[in-house]
């Protein structure tokens, strides 16, 4: 089996690079939206393997594109991001199936701990 395929949806771009790095270096093939419908968009014609989401962006929250995601696709893993977690937002997401919830830190080695701990969670599922 190739490279498993992860698109990473943030509307900001410093955050999108890192992550973009970070995940390729631990062996995915990566693309990128940023914003939902280019998001949703992606998910279509790449059909990717697992989703990164952030939560805050300017055309469609993160909810409002899970929502969509799990219209065309009720199975695929999709961690999503925030820097502001809120109570109704993490039970928004969990009610939608989400794989990770992780709160977006200023302190990247956190996130980059989190993020790697929710793909490793998602492999042993998926290979199972």
């Amino acid at each position: 089996m190739g490279k498993r395929k992860v698109l990473i949806v943030d509307d900001e771009k410093d955050f999108l690079d890192f992550m973009r790095i970070r995940i390729s270096n631990w062996g995915y093939e990566i693309s990128e939206a940023v914003n939902g419908k280019d998001a949703l968009s992606a998910l279509a014609s790449q059909n990717p393997d697992i989703v990164v989401l952030d939560y805050l962006m300017p055309d469609m929250d993160g909810i409002e594109v899970l929502k969509e995601i799990r219209k065309l696709n009720k199975e695929i893993p999709v961690v999503m991001f925030t820097a502001h977690p809120e109570m109704k937002v993490i039970q928004g997401a969990e009610k939608l199936n989400v794989s990770a919830f992780i709160p977006k830190l200023s302190a990247y080695q956190d996130v980059d701990k989190s993020l790697k701990a929710a793909l490793d969670l998602i492999e042993q599922k998926l290979n199972k």
